[in-house]
């Protein structure tokens, strides 16, 4: 930054100066009369790590960035001629850590720590304007990190969906199983798994193609979350094999809910154009509730035994 002069030089008035206006007090803009004025090229930034200064532009435009690694812009904000910089910084007294560049040849009044706290004693206006500023950055912030959390929060979900039939998917299970067997530990309740395997699904594929296998799998997605209780997760365990998580069911409630799906899946229709030859789906269930002492992978392994049960018996059915 290169020295030009001081304000009371400038062409700038004090009344242009947003924390300043309204003042009527003609000692105020004695006392900012000595203040540097000085010159950013476009592109330079205000290094000023050790030094806590209050910057008002005074042409030109500086970009503040207070996060500079953040993975988006979000946070960028732009300051103009007759708005300020930098007053938090002297307000806690510490360093100015903001990355402040200037977009264009910039013009800054330069008021030291010191003579800012001069001003707030001896300017009510400036207390004020001060003050009016902060509770409105504040206000900008909490709702910079709503829409962070909420987008965080989209996100998050997203991960843990299976994005092809919108089921819960395998990271969704890994983080919620173990907090379902443990609450149904701690409170004494059933908890029961269905694992489900569609019969023949490679069979299936090469006689239809995967596009229709992709329909298939989303049509018994469909079927699956619409035949369970909203208190109940249907999670795509991987390729055709899925999982329904029953919550406070107990083994016989849940081998009628298994017996259920086997029967709606055998009458699912696939193909919506009946012009097309009507494809044979059905499903596999292997049915198992938590025992006492038994963790979620032990679970999972009743589960999956109660269904190669299943399919060792031929298939389209229920065991536990």
């Amino acid at each position: 930054m290169e020295q030009i002069g001081t304000f009371g030089a400038h062409r700038t008035t004090i009344g242009d100066l947003q924390l300043f206006r309204d003042e009527t007090d003609s000692s105020v803009a004695d006392l900012l009369a000595n203040c540097a004025v000085v010159r950013m090229a476009k592109g330079r930034r205000i290094e000023d790590g050790s030094h806590a200064r209050l910057y008002i532009v005074l042409s030109g435009q500086l970009e503040i960035a207070p996060d500079t690694h953040a993975d988006d812009e979000s946070g960028t904000s732009c300051i103009n001629p007759g708005e300020s910089a930098g007053e938090q910084a002297v307000l806690d007294d510490a360093a100015n850590l903001a990355a402040m560049t200037a977009t264009e040849d910039t013009e800054l009044l330069v008021i030291e720590p010191e003579l800012v706290w001069e001003l707030i004693d001896r300017s009510h206006v400036l207390a004020r304007n001060l003050l009016r500023l902060m509770s409105f950055r504040i206000r900008a912030a909490n709702a910079l990190l709503r829409r962070r959390q909420k987008l965080g929060e989209f996100y998050r979900q997203l991960s843990l969906n299976d994005p092809l039939t919108g089921l819960y998917n395998r990271a969704w299970l890994n983080d919620m199983l173990p907090k379902l067997v443990a609450r149904a530990s701690q409170d004494g309740t059933p908890l029961s798994l269905i694992m489900i395997d569609l019969d023949n699904f490679k069979n299936f594929n090469d006689s239809h193609g995967h596009i229709a296998g992709d329909t298939a799998l989303g049509v018994a997605a469909e079927l699956i979350r619409n035949t369970l209780r909203p208190s109940d997760y249907a999670v795509r365990y991987g390729g055709e094999e899925m999982m329904a998580v029953l919550p406070n069911t107990t083994p016989q409630i849940a081998a009628m809910v298994a017996e259920r799906l086997c029967l709606k899946l055998r009458a699912a229709i696939v193909f919506p154009d009946m012009r097309l030859p009507l494809p044979h789906l059905t499903g596999s269930f292997g049915v198992a509730t938590l025992s006492k002492g038994d963790d979620e992978q032990a679970l999972i392994a009743a589960a999956d035994a109660a269904l190669y049960r299943a399919k060792e018996a031929g298939r389209n059915q229920v065991c536990d």
